[in-house]
């Protein structure tokens, strides 16, 4: 384990676990949703915002980063932690995930990836040293060796060889990481939805010894029964002392049934993107603000939330900020999706605290299957 970042568990219920990640830069409790800040910032959201949240820790994007302003600039400033004002521990990604969905745009070798930036079509190669190096740069507190991510459905023998060829770049990525005192480098298994490559790839990276290990490959389009029949077993084949991510999860039942399942750090653009979009996560599940339905609803959007758009404005006046495109509707709403799914996360904590997960999970999806609120 790297110097200075320690994983321990403090209680399980089931396969599900809560305890706490310690890092140099402060204390992630887990279960764990990180907020994504792609571009150094959460969109809509000061940071001091997303601490108020609730959140230990932030996602930054290498693929985004490294294009621009470029990592190097970010280092000449300070880091990132400086540059974007969050002085808590960062996870930034490897940029493999963003290069793979380039399509067309990219080409594969054993070394690494060639690829034409979405943004002004400029040449670039990123490998498994580069990647290290751009996060090095960063200065990102948790690492992401460099990987490849197949879409799914493909066939087993793709999905093979993409996992064999993760694993070397796997090897690659500690030994150009080197030792980083404060700083923890996390493996990603590989395998689709295949047991034994998932197996395959657990044992590849546990050799090689990593400070954290990610399931990477799910939320690709598999669906979830596909998802959640994976980490019925691919959590069992990592390390029981080191903390396990699920990577780009998820709504909030995918979190709850991940989190069944022995999962303890989960990402998703979800709760932003949908604030962005008019949709508010509730406990009774989805909310959509550009319903009519709401232009006359003086009543909270949620009258047990706390939020700022909860406890200060109207359905009404939500309905009507969303509709004008006005940015305090982005704002207000990305604000409570991030407090819901905190909130989310901390009764996750307190219920495998005590033993009554089980229970928690029932009122979760009964509050879900209940609906929104009738309109007046």
């Amino acid at each position: 384990m790297a110097t200075g970042f320690t994983f321990t568990v403090a209680a399980t219920d089931g396969a599900a676990r809560t305890g706490a990640i310690k890092t140099p830069r402060g204390e992630i409790r887990t279960p764990a949703f990180m907020p994504v800040g792609t571009a150094a910032t959460v969109k809509a959201m000061l940071p001091e915002s997303v601490r108020a949240t609730g959140a230990d820790i932030l996602l930054g994007n290498t693929y985004h980063l490294m294009l621009r302003p470029t990592a190097e600039r970010i280092a000449a400033l300070g880091g990132l932690h400086r540059f974007m004002n969050w002085d808590r521990p960062i996870l930034t990604d490897s940029g493999g995930f963003q290069v793979m969905s380039l399509g067309p745009l990219r080409k594969l070798t054993e070394e690494g990836v060639r690829f034409s930036s979405h943004l002004d079509g400029s040449k670039h190669m990123l490998t498994p040293e580069r990647s290290m190096e751009i996060q090095a740069l960063l200065g990102s507190d948790i690492v992401m060796c460099f990987d490849e991510c197949p879409a799914l459905p493909a066939t087993e023998a793709e999905v093979a060889k993409s996992m064999r060829l993760s694993m070397r770049w796997a090897q690659r990525s500690r030994d150009a990481f080197g030792d980083r005192p404060g700083h923890a480098l996390f493996g990603i298994m590989q395998g689709g939805v295949t047991r034994d490559l998932r197996q395959e790839s657990a044992k590849a990276l546990t050799d090689i010894g990593f400070d954290g290990y990610a399931v990477g490959g799910l939320a690709v389009g598999e669906g979830q029964e596909a998802m959640f029949s994976v980490l019925d077993y691919a959590p069992g084949f990592l390390p029981a002392d080191k903390p396990r991510y699920l990577m780009g999860v998820g709504k909030p039942d995918d979190i709850v049934g991940a989190v069944e399942r022995g999962i303890d750090m989960m990402d998703c653009v979800l709760p932003s993107r949908s604030g962005r979009t008019g949709q508010a996560w509730t406990p009774r599940g989805q909310v959509n603000l550009r319903n009519a339905r709401h232009k006359d609803d003086p009543r909270p959007l949620d009258e047990s939330c706390t939020c700022p758009a909860c406890t200060g404005y109207s359905r009404a006046y939500l309905h009507h900020v969303v509709k004008s495109d006005e940015i305090i509707g982005s704002m207000l709403l990305t604000w409570h999706n991030l407090h819901y799914y905190q909130v989310l996360m901390q009764g996750l904590r307190d219920a495998i605290a005590v033993g009554r997960l089980a229970g928690f999970v029932a009122s979760f999806h009964a509050g879900r299957a209940s609906g929104d609120i009738d309109p007046l």
